[in-house]
């Protein structure tokens, strides 16, 4: 474990379709196509369309003459859709969250390739076989409403109190990755699976509900129908330009210290992907110097290359919100294997 004390170079939900799918075969025609499709959490992508993605997307296209397509969705829910497409494959490169990055690596969805820059990206940040690297780094976190609530928790214990009564939500874990994230800290923080399920039986009496995409929970934490909901430091800290009420901050455990854990936007290129060689140069862009150093200027996330320093305001903002937070790294191998018991030990404890 380690406590954070300076800026890192180390993030899900209704479907959104930002253009139309074309069936593709993967015949000679279709891999000539100008085209490359992205299946991705949300994040990354500005409301406003003001997002890393926009950007990055933008000027790639207008380097390459390559279209992005973009469908976006909860982290599980990506790759539950890969996978049902996988005799049919749609989508060229796929971008999630762990342990649905190695859920995906490991179901066979993901081919091989290391894009141009990813040896500066640190080994526990990419898949040794080269399946996925990540592209954005980023830490899981919670959001709170700052007029209504204008000193944040510190405690898991607080959110029990009967203030937060149909006033707190998470994202569902095993749909969404921030939501499978609350199970992961929780698991850490509680000292294992049992404690953990203990709590979030006790916290149910407060929960609003299931929610498949969390980027849709910090809009109601903004406008003041929830007061706390779990997020991620790089999507709530961008939406927070545009949410005034929005405030971050990390749990802890009662005597102990707030924590959280990576969460990066992991990238890799989909298995018998229609565009290939398309897939491989968006990778390729994503991870150059150039949009990476984009990452906390305008997407207010982390770059994933080491040698890249973010310099600007969101950077510095940034690293100060990381000040004296322990990040801890979950044992992603145990969690891939045992993913479904989790969410089912979860879905027993709160009845969901």
């Amino acid at each position: 474990m380690r406590t954070y004390t300076k800026p890192v170079a180390a993030v899900t939900g209704a479907l959104v379709l930002a253009a139309g799918l074309t069936a593709c075969d993967g015949s000679s025609a279709a891999s000539d196509e100008k085209v490359v499709t992205v299946y991705s959490a949300d994040g990354l992508k500005g409301e406003a369309g003001d997002g890393w993605y926009d950007k990055v997307f933008a000027d790639f296209e207008k380097q390459t003459g390559i279209k992005v397509k973009y469908v976006e969705g909860g982290s599980g829910e990506m790759v539950q859709r890969a996978l049902r497409e996988k005799s049919n494959t749609q989508a060229d490169v796929l971008v999630t969250l762990p342990p649905f990055i190695q859920q995906a690596g490991s179901k066979g969805l993901l081919q091989s390739y290391e894009p141009k820059g990813a040896d500066q990206v640190d080994g526990g940040d990419k898949a040794g076989d080269g399946t996925w690297t990540s592209v954005v780094d980023n830490y899981f976190g919670f959001v709170h409403n700052k007029k209504e609530l204008p000193a944040a928790p510190k405690t898991w214990e607080e959110l029990l109190d009967a203030k937060y009564k149909d006033k707190l939500q998470y994202s569902t874990p095993g749909v969404a990755g921030d939501g499978t994230a609350v199970l992961i800290k929780a698991m850490h923080d509680f000292g294992g699976k049992d404690a953990a399920m203990e709590y979030l039986k006790k916290l149910q009496a407060n929960n609003v509900g299931p929610s498949s995409s969390t980027s849709k929970l910090a809009p109601k934490v903004d406008k003041g129908e929830l007061l706390v909901a779990n997020g991620d430091v790089q999507m709530n800290f961008a939406q927070a330009k545009s949410m005034p009420n929005l405030g971050l901050w990390f749990p802890a455990k009662a005597g102990g210290k707030p924590t959280t854990f990576a969460l990066p936007y992991a990238a890799g290129l989909v298995n018998r992907a229609p565009h290939t060689e398309n897939g491989k140069k968006l990778l390729d862009f994503m991870l150059s110097e150039g949009a990476q150093r984009e990452v906390s200027a305008i997407g207010g996330g982390f770059p994933a290359r080491k040698d890249v320093k973010g310099t600007d305001a969101n950077a510095i903002e940034l690293a100060a919100l990381m000040e004296g937070v322990e990040v801890f790294e979950p044992d992603w191998a145990d969690i891939d294997k045992n993913l479904a018991a989790y969410v089912d030990a979860w879905k027993s404890a709160t009845g969901s």
